[in-house]
């Protein structure tokens, strides 16, 4: 399993294009700069962050203070601190506690970091106050109160810092009566020029530049990513600051429509280029990349030296490096630089030379190294699942269909389904006239739901699935396909119908007349691969799984018991209000109602809502 999170180590030779944001920053020499890393989710933007900070310190080695570091991420502030406010904390505080390390411009610091709270407070106050002069409860006022407080004892407050506060117009700890008649008299105009003042002095008398590392960004609402390019806003083109800003410009762009209204997408480009200098996309991925990003992915997870692994890394960068004039980073290649692997990993080099080009290609994947490692990952639970159960699946037939799983057409999904299921030996062989043609190259018709390229590609991945027993694989995929045995007895139509109702329960009541139309035995069958889906479910509400439980039950009243002692089953903390409308009106209903009704564990929500269903 590989962790789903940012990375200092390349994988995918982002190293220069970090070199060279790098470089950008350093021979600015302090004159103000501005950086945006742009690409889509889980394109590598986050890395990239890491990765130019990681040049930034080898590039200035001989100098390490030059440069002070401060990496924020609004998306974890949101719901919790105003974006705005919690960027200028952050970024004085940082100063502050470099300013008393190195034992220069500590003065400066700490008033920069006492305007901050200043303005926090003032900030505060004032909207306290509003709340209690429309005749609102000042929520948290004392909090607020206290919290400065705290904060004021924290960075030393003087008598004349406290009676500066007060010539702002705020009382750190006011009386609610006063409060409630009291006008604050703010002016932020005349502070923000002061904290931009301040803050320009504290960098010149540290002699150091600000690097801020803004990651996550496109992450957050629309309110929290505007608040925070405002805060941004305060310092920029100041000297000795530089920004670096990794987010997807279409996820900006949408913020900034939903803050200014619909305006035009002229005015939203101006927005973003007014605060970005120079554009940067991180570089998105060909075949190459992709084929090599999994390769590493399966040498971290080897049980080889660490030094090796790093040698090995530095050797396909600098591989990926020449792939512009032909050269080739593969399974060849991979023997080469480690002749030595051993044999299971030769075999993840074949599957990731498989696996490359369609995942480089394929709309759903688009080669994005997280959905690459979230694929494989899938693949690992699945092969694991596998050796828990003792089932013998081929990995390669596995992410084949694992492949075929995430980026196929739905309904050819189902059709492959259900012909290894009503094959004895569960072989898709339906399969072999194309799987041969595009092996060769032949021309060849495909039916309606299959004439896709992306089935087409997938065809040629080897191993061939036609004269493969299908029936593992489909064992230890069941939380997207149903596996149906011999001694389930359903016919093509039974099949069809539970792949339909598994795959998009909440559709299952249009399926009812077919579904009355299946022998009482098929439909007991559903029944229990319903049920036993159902059993995953942890919250009974309203899931869509519950839809089909009731369908079933329709299309054979004798099952609407086998429902109730599902439900009666479930723990009753699982029990939700919303699930007593769904089941009232259900002819076996009644007694799952006066058990939760006289259950003491039942929360009182439930039961209210089954009071309000009998007398309707």
């Amino acid at each position: 399993m590989w962790p789903d999170n940012e990375t200092e180590r390349d994988f995918l030779n982002f190293s220069g294009v970090a070199g060279t944001v790098a470089e950008i920053i350093t021979q600015a020499a302090g004159r103000p700069t501005s950086i945006g890393i742009s690409g889509s989710w889980g394109a590598g933007k986050s890395s990239m962050i890491k990765l130019v900070r990681a040049s930034l310190e080898e590039k200035n080695q001989n100098n390490p203070k030059k440069f002070i570091y401060v990496e924020f991420n609004a998306w974890l502030y949101q719901g919790y601190d105003d974006a705005r406010a919690a960027l200028l904390d952050v970024i004085a505080t940082k100063l502050n506690e470099e300013a008393e390390e190195r034992k220069t411009g500590v003065d400066k610091a700490k008033g920069l970091l006492q305007r901050v709270n200043w303005l926090r407070v003032a900030k505060l106050s004032a909207e306290s106050a509003l709340a209690a002069n429309l005749g609102l409860l000042p929520t948290g006022l004392l909090g607020e109160a206290v919290g400065f407080g705290k904060r004021a004892f924290r960075d030393d407050l003087t008598e004349g810092s406290t009676g500066d506060i007060e010539s702002q117009g705020v009382d750190v700890l006011p009386k609610t009566e006063g409060l409630i008649k009291s006008k604050p008299v703010l002016s932020p105009p005349s502070e923000i020029h002061a904290i931009r003042e301040c803050f320009e002095r504290t960098l010149d008398q540290m002699d150091v530049t600000l690097v801020v590392l803004i990651d996550d960004l496109d992450r957050c609402l629309p309110p929290t990513t505007i608040s925070t390019l405002e805060a941004i806003r305060l310092f920029l083109f100041l000297n000795r600051t530089a920004f670096v800003i990794a987010a997807d410009e279409s996820m900006i762009k949408h913020a900034v429509r939903q803050h200014f209204g619909n305006i035009e997408d002229e005015l939203i480009l101006n927005y973003f280029d007014k605060l970005i200098q120079i554009p940067i996309r991180v570089p998105p991925l060909g075949t190459q990349e992709v084929r090599a990003y999994m390769l590493l992915l399966f040498i971290e997870a080897a049980e080889i030296d660490a030094s090796q692994k790093e040698a090995i890394r530095k050797s396909v960068c600098a591989q990926l490096a020449k792939t512009w004039r032909g050269e080739r980073v593969d399974r060849g290649f991979m023997i080469k630089v480690f002749p030595d692997a051993p044999s299971d990993l030769v075999a993840r080099f074949d599957t990731a030379d498989r696996l490359a080009p369609i995942m480089a290609n394929a709309r759903q994947i688009a080669g994005n190294p997280r959905l690459v490692k979230r694929f494989l990952n899938a693949l690992s639970i699945r092969m694991a699942i596998s050796r828990a159960h003792g089932v013998g699946v081929d990995e390669a037939v596995l992410a084949k269909m694992l492949l075929f799983e995430r980026c196929g057409n739905p309904k050819a999904y189902e059709a492959l389904m259900s012909a290894v299921n009503s094959d004895p030996d569960g072989k898709p062989t339906f399969l072999t006239e194309w799987e041969q043609k595009a092996a060769t190259e032949e021309k060849y018709d495909l039916d309606h739901i299959w004439d896709d390229p992306f089935i087409r590609e997938w065809l040629r991945i080897k191993p061939s699935l036609a004269d493969t027993d299908m029936r593992g694989v489909l064992y230890v995929s069941r939380e997207h396909a149903p596996l149906i045995t011999p001694g389930d007895r359903l016919s093509s139509e039974g099949i069809d119908l539970l792949s339909a109702i598994l795959g998009n329960p909440e559709m299952a009541e249009k399926l009812h007349d077919r579904l009355t139309a299946l022998p009482r035995a098929e439909i007991s069958i559903i029944m229990d691969k319903v049920l036993e889906r159902a059993g995953r479910e942890q919250k009974w509400g309203a899931p869509p799984i519950l839809d089909a439980c009731i369908s079933v039950a329709k299309a054979d009243l004798s099952l609407g018991p086998r429902v109730a002692g599902f439900l009666s089953d479930r723990p009753p903390d699982q029990i939700k209000p919303s699930i007593v409308p769904r089941i009232s009106d259900e002819p076996w209903a009644t007694d799952i109602l006066t058990k939760w009704e006289k259950n003491d564990k039942v929360s009182e929500s439930v039961k209210k809502s089954i009071k309000v269903s009998r007398k309707k």
